[in-house]
């Protein structure tokens, strides 16, 4: 097992982007990273230069700042499954949450907890959509009005989207929004009076998401816009674009197809929490 260094990480993106979208997750986190964006993480791999699996978890001094949180990609299940339970990966007695991993290692994280009598169970099924070529985005008619309304958040929006975020709930929420709000790139529509009425997001391991319209602005196009402006954005700073659509969520799922997304069929991917 290895940790790895400044100049390993910038080896290991390239790797992870030959097996996108099933590494999207790792590599958005390592992209970001990468280009100096602020980061409370640590990657650890089986081997190297030639790894079979990549973990990441928040460095131990950062656990208190957010939820504990990991993430995984691994060609081969069996070293998986080792270092979660034989390398002190991570502490199976606290509360964590494993995020955007492939749902085939389902199975296996359910035998190592049964095996260590943790608690688990799936919080969220999501597919993942990304945008391979931004001409594929639909062409939207937006006037010299909506122009000039189209801006960027800011600090005084975090709790505007925190009360409106389906996981705001509590002061955490506030720090994350206010983490992504602070470093990453964000896009939004204002009313008449400069407030924010519809907006979306970018998390830490670049993907768009947390997008909201305000509901007596909804009907007007403003989604598509958003995603139209900052799907081209993101792609013309070389970031992925890409997305995480709970399966539940049809509206946005159907939404995000028409703006020319597409998924792999074949993969699906999870979050589960363990210790609840």
């Amino acid at each position: 097992m290895k940790i790895l260094n400044k100049a390993e990480l910038q080896q290991a993106e390239k790797v992870l982007q030959s097996h996108l979208p099933k590494s999207s997750k790792v590599y958005g986190y390592l992209f970001g990273m990468n280009r100096n964006k602020p980061h409370t993480l640590e990657f650890i791999v089986d081997s190297w230069p030639d790894f079979k699996t990549i973990i990441c978890r928040p460095l131990p001094e950062s656990e208190h700042i957010l939820l504990y949180t990991l993430g995984f990609y691994s060609t081969d299940e069996k070293i998986l499954k080792r270092m979660l339970t034989e390398d002190n990966v991570l502490d199976w007695n606290k509360y964590f949450k494993i995020g955007g991993f492939d749902f085939q290692h389902a199975t296996m994280l359910k035998d190592i907890s049964a095996t260590k009598g943790v608690t688990v169970r799936q919080f969220t099924l999501v597919h993942l959509l990304a945008l391979q070529d931004p001409s594929l985005l639909p062409q939207l008619s937006v006037n010299s009005d909506m122009e000039a309304r189209i801006s960027s958040l800011n600090e005084s929006h975090v709790s505007l989207v925190k009360n409106t975020w389906k996981f705001g709930g509590d002061e955490k929420a506030f720090q994350k929004i206010q983490h992504l709000i602070s470093h990453f790139p964000t896009c939004c529509i204002t009313d008449e009076e400069d407030r924010p009425v519809s907006w979306v997001l970018f998390y830490d391991y670049c993907a768009i998401g947390l997008l909201y319209t305000v509901p007596e602005y909804r009907g007007r196009g403003y989604a598509k816009i958003l995603i139209s402006t900052m799907a081209t954005s993101l792609h013309a700073q070389g970031y992925p674009v890409y997305c995480f659509i709970e399966e539940e969520n049809h509206l946005s799922y159907k939404l995000f197809k028409k703006m020319g997304f597409t998924e792999d069929p074949s993969y699906r991917a999870a979050w589960y929490e363990f210790n609840y």
